[in-house]
């Protein structure tokens, strides 16, 4: 998706129908984003709300040094924060006798899972593995991004990265999944 910069300078005029045209073509985006966040459809459109309101407020500041979508997905990413903060949710505990149990019918690490079985296995995860997971892997957030938005250090945020992943895998596949390590080469 790229958004033209005579629809985002319009925009800025306080022109209503150019905002209205941001909103149709970032919206399925951003709500993508708030939705891995925070892991229901109507905190979702809390922060939907939320998020271009701020888009609205502060769109006349937006300078053009990020692509439109960068900075727009930045606002959503800390409106669902600010919400996961206020609402003072840690990850709800999972009953495991609500869990399917696995089956040996379950693809193998090879074979790629379908977008339910992901969906449904990120939902599981912590939510504070679940947004650096989403927001690392998904939308393409560096560290440093991340680390300002969630008050964490970088070399946090890497920890809680590998073990996001591997939580994963095992929700996916199984305690059968190595999650191989990148070791750092030396000289």
């Amino acid at each position: 998706m790229h958004i033209d910069a005579t629809l985002v300078e319009a925009a800025k005029r306080g022109d209503p129908e150019a905002f209205e045209a941001l909103i149709e073509r970032t919206n399925k985006a951003v709500y993508g984003l708030v939705f891995r966040l925070v892991g229901n459809h109507e905190d979702a459109a809390d922060v939907m709300q939320e998020t271009y309101l701020r888009i609205w407020r502060s769109l006349r500041s937006y300078r053009g040094d990020a692509a439109f979508e960068t900075w727009a997905y930045r606002i959503a990413a800390n409106a669902a924060m600010t919400h996961l903060k206020k609402r003072g949710r840690e990850a709800e505990p999972v009953d495991p006798a609500t869990l399917a149990p696995l089956e040996r019918a379950e693809p193998s690490p090879e074979e790629p899972p379908d977008a339910d079985r992901l969906e449904e296995a990120l939902a599981r995860l912590p939510v504070a593995m679940r947004t650096v997971l989403v927001m690392k892997d998904v939308y393409g957030f560096s560290l440093a991004e991340i680390a300002k938005q969630v008050g964490a250090t970088e070399g946090a945020l890497k920890v809680r990265v590998f073990r996001a992943r591997r939580r994963l895998a095992e929700e996916l596949y199984g305690n059968e999944v190595i999650v191989p390590m990148r070791r750092k080469k030396t000289s």
